[in-house]
């Protein structure tokens, strides 16, 4: 058994590809998902922390063999929801189920895998004028708030409001506000068979927020909690059995 932590970042790349908003390649060199990567290695020197994108091959770069080598998944998607794969969604699907991490970020909530786990619209508020958010820690026993400032304060992100129809969740961790007025169930963890899963707010592809020392340390945290290691990856199934099997 591998005994590093093995995590795959997974970002649509379309903004970088298309070069929108116009200074992404700029604020973001190695792509909204290097980024993510690179804060990721900063906190877990130990980790193999790959990255892959939509167009990194016909299955999105998350193959049968790719998924069954990552402990945990992280999921960047906007514009492209529509374009990933059905048959990949349910490969992911039948991973998390079985017991792979998932962390899910800013507007993956809308992503088909995000929706089809939580089985609700995961619809929300939204402004993007450049707004302060202030992340604030609600649960600081929670191992994913271990370390991390409260608030958190991003100069500039878009506004994510409520109401998020989203399920009661298993943790809320963290709410943030906006200088607008609004607030948001900001960080949340669900499970769903064996997986756990993680769902963070901050980061719009307008601004540098996966350069922020504190998201960095968030989503590490989040990476080492949703890992399981070593679990096996079965979904638990139906079973028939005689009386007093256990007796035998």
């Amino acid at each position: 058994m591998n005994s590093k932590l093995r995590i795959r970042v997974w970002n649509e790349g379309v903004h970088e590809a298309n070069n929108e908003p116009s200074h992404i390649g700029g604020m973001y060199p190695d792509g909204i998902h290097g980024a993510i990567a690179a804060g990721l290695r900063s906190h877990l020197p130990d980790a193999e922390v790959t990255t892959a994108v939509l167009a990194t091959d016909h299955e999105h770069g998350l193959a049968e063999e790719v998924l069954a080598d990552t402990d945990v998944l992280l999921w960047w998607g906007h514009i492209a929801h529509a374009e990933v794969s059905d048959a990949v969604v349910e490969r992911v699907h039948r991973h998390v189920l079985g017991g792979m991490g998932l962390i899910v970020l800013h507007s993956g909530h809308f992503s088909k895998i995000f929706t089809k786990l939580l089985g609700t619209s995961c619809s929300l508020a939204w402004r993007n004028d450049g707004e302060r958010e202030l992340v604030w820690t609600v649960k600081p026993s929670h191992p994913i708030a271990e370390g991390v400032d409260s608030p958190i304060v991003i100069p500039e992100q878009e506004m994510y409001g409520e109401l998020f129809d989203i399920p009661d969740p298993d943790d809320l961790i963290f709410i943030s506000s906006f200088a607008g007025g609004e607030v948001f169930r900001s960080g949340v963890t669900f499970t769903r068979g064996k997986g756990r899963i993680f769902y963070f707010s901050p980061g719009d592809q307008e601004y540098p927020v996966y350069h922020h020392p504190q998201v960095q340390r968030v989503l590490a945290n989040g990476a080492k909690w949703a890992a399981q290691p070593g679990l096996d990856r079965s979904i638990p199934g139906v079973s028939n059995p005689a009386r007093e099997w256990f007796a035998e």
